[in-house]
């Protein structure tokens, strides 16, 4: 019921706007006639086979990392760490797709809300046409009221949405079955022959529509992305026994509706139902696309974490929503940021058919680039034959890419909205991770951290004052004694009597088991060097761990961990723009108290300036 409540949206309310664009898109209109309507159903029901059916819940759910999903997990699968020379390199050609796909699902996750609502709320345009000036402010109203429950969750969001979505799909299944009884000649859709039928009849306008029939599938990528938060079982279930065969129904009964009248194709969804019952169908369709925006900000929430984690991303604030799933998160920085740019799309195109434009793109750039690294990991980690792997991937690739070429032409029309923010994502993305390798290498000239215990240890008279206390500081690079620390000795000239020196280590897999988590080295003069393990899914409960792991008690130790004051130089590294960019980045990331989960009032940060 959650699945279907959450991750099924977007697919579930393509129905509102797919067809009409298909044929009313002013760049590509087409005859509304019996060659065009069962060549472009059939597209859409083989489409739905293909690339969900087949291609994402039956094959690319298999790729999920200890039960998470998404773009991004799926390039931390086949990216290990310690990849060099040639394979080194098309690790980081994958990395980079990879990367590049989870940015464009930032704006994919901009575009779904605004394109949703708008297109149910212009429904109320068909039952009543003077409340057309209502529309937008409406729908402004709607996607505010969304992202101010967001802080809620997923799981009961899920209990919420998933009744709703439920009696949708049935509505829509009924719609289109009532539909079809009524002209059964639709039922010729299934043979694919009539979208073979289809391209040679239009040529150049029916590939120029495919960026229009496309719409059918968004909500794939995010339905991959979605499987940390419910699982890949249920929303298989969800699948096969509620919305294909909804989906399915719908889309013939459309098309049996243009087979006995043409001119419904001003707003085909709607006019399935009969004038007396599309008020209400207005407000159900209103409730399913608010719900279908859902899935991608669920998505988008999973991905930033990941992001977060993997290290392509400064640190924001997450918030768990879910005591029983580590999967289901809020965050509230990117929860402002897409209620934002959702409203400004709304404003800014004033309607879904010309939103409709800057709509897909960014989902068929990610789905190409899915296919590719599945390839991969079918390769490597499922023990896939060559040839299937090619076989099967140069199937969907040529499907896919056909999509990605028309929508291409989009960009002048709207299609460059979700290719500027991937571009801008990707940007922050290898800027941030660029930036700490830098910051990393312009601080690795410290002393190891065993010199540093083994000076303390031959030199007690000489050395600082030993204290009774715990102190417990903070820093990335293993082995190597923290400038904090340093800093701390100079100023103070004394140390407490044990000292812990704190590595977190981010693996490549969502959670890390409690028996890995923590790896300690004692050194001389009370000194410990302590690697705790996570996974790219946890919070970073630095510490409780200490005190479950080594009897450390949160309560009387304290803290020490480093700020970097970064400052742009003409050093190389960087371009001076990105170095700028890291900068700003690095002043605005979350607080680091509570990034690791820290006591507040037992922590001191010690500043140092870092010249990139």
């Amino acid at each position: 019921m959650g699945a279907a409540g959450v991750v099924f949206g977007d697919l579930g309310t393509s129905p509102l706007y797919s067809i009409r664009e298909t044929f009313e898109s002013p760049h590509h209109r087409l005859a509304v006639d019996q060659v065009n309507v069962l060549g472009a159903v059939s597209i859409i029901l083989w489409t739905l086979v293909l690339i969900i059916a087949i291609k994402y819940v039956l094959l690319v759910m298999r790729a999920d990392n200890e039960g998470e999903g998404g773009i991004l997990a799926l390039t931390a699968l086949i990216s290990p760490a310690n990849g060099t020379g040639r394979s080194g390199a098309r690790i980081g050609v994958l990395v980079l797709l990879g990367l590049f796909g989870t940015a464009l699902l930032f704006g994919d996750g901009m575009i779904t809300p605004a394109i949703s609502v708008l297109s149910a709320v212009e429904g109320v345009k068909l039952v009543q046409p003077a409340l057309e000036a209502w529309v937008l402010p409406c729908s402004v109203l709607i996607i505010v009221a969304l992202f101010a429950v967001q802080r809620y969750g997923t799981d009961v969001m899920g209990r919420v949405f998933g009744p709703v979505m439920v009696v949708w799909f049935g509505v829509m299944a009924a719609l289109g079955l009532a539909s079809i009884v009524r002209n059964p000649d639709v039922l010729a859709a299934v043979n694919p022959v009539h979208g073979v039928r289809y391209f040679t009849t239009n040529t150049t306008k029916g590939f120029l529509s495919m960026g229009s029939l496309f719409l059918v599938v968004t909500g794939g990528e995010a339905l991959y992305a979605d499987m940390g938060h419910f699982g890949r079982r249920p929303i298989t279930r969800s699948w096969f026994a509620l919305v294909m065969p909804s989906l399915v129904l719908t889309y013939l009964g459309i098309g049996a509706l243009l087979l006995r009248d043409p001119s419904a194709i001003e707003s085909p969804f709607f006019l399935l139902a009969p004038s007396s019952l599309q008020l209400p169908l207005v407000v159900l369709a209103t409730l399913a696309t608010v719900i279908a925006s859902q899935a991608l900000i669920s998505g988008v929430f999973s991905l930033t974490l990941q992001a977060v984690q993997l290290g392509y991303a400064p640190r924001v604030r997450i918030v768990n929503t879910s005591a029983g799933s580590k999967g289901q998160i809020y965050v509230p920085a990117v929860n402002r940021m897409l209620m934002v740019a959702c409203i400004g799309l709304i404003l800014g195109f004033g309607s879904s058919a010309r939103l409709a434009s800057a709509f897909g793109l960014s989902v068929t750039g990610t789905m190409f680039i899915t296919t590719i690294l599945f390839a991969v990991y079918a390769r490597r980690h499922l023990g896939w034959h060559p040839l299937v792997v090619g076989g099967a991937a140069g199937a969907v690739l040529v499907v896919e890419g056909a999509f990605l070429a028309a929508n291409l032409f989009k960009i002048p029309d709207g299609g460059w909205f979700p290719l500027l923010v991937g571009i801008a994502v990707l940007a922050g993305f290898t800027t941030w991770k660029t930036g700490r390798r830098l910051v990393r290498e312009r601080l690795r000239a410290g002393t190891p951290l065993a010199t540093f215990a083994g000076s303390l240890a031959s030199h007690p008279g000489g050395g600082p004052v030993r204290v009774e206390g715990t102190a417990v500081f903070l820093y990335s690079e293993v082995g190597v004694t923290p400038p904090s620390l340093l800093a701390h000795v100079r100023s103070g000239g004394a140390l407490q009597r044990d000292v812990y020196v704190v590595s977190v280590v981010v693996e490549r897999t969502p959670t890390v088991a409690r028996a890995r988590r923590d790896e300690v080295t004692a050194l001389p003069a009370g000194l410990h060097q302590v690697v705790l393990r996570y996974g790219f899914m946890e919070e970073f409960a630095v510490a409780d761990d200490l005190a479950r792991h080594l009897a450390v008690d949160p309560t009387s130790a304290h803290y020490f961990v480093g700020r970097e004051t970064v400052r742009s130089t003409d050093r190389p590294g960087m371009a001076r723009w990105r170095e700028s960019l890291f900068a700003l980045m690095t002043r605005n990331a979350s607080d680091v108290t509570a990034h690791f989960h820290l006591p507040d009032d037992r922590v001191t940060e010690i500043g140092q300036r870092v010249e990139l």
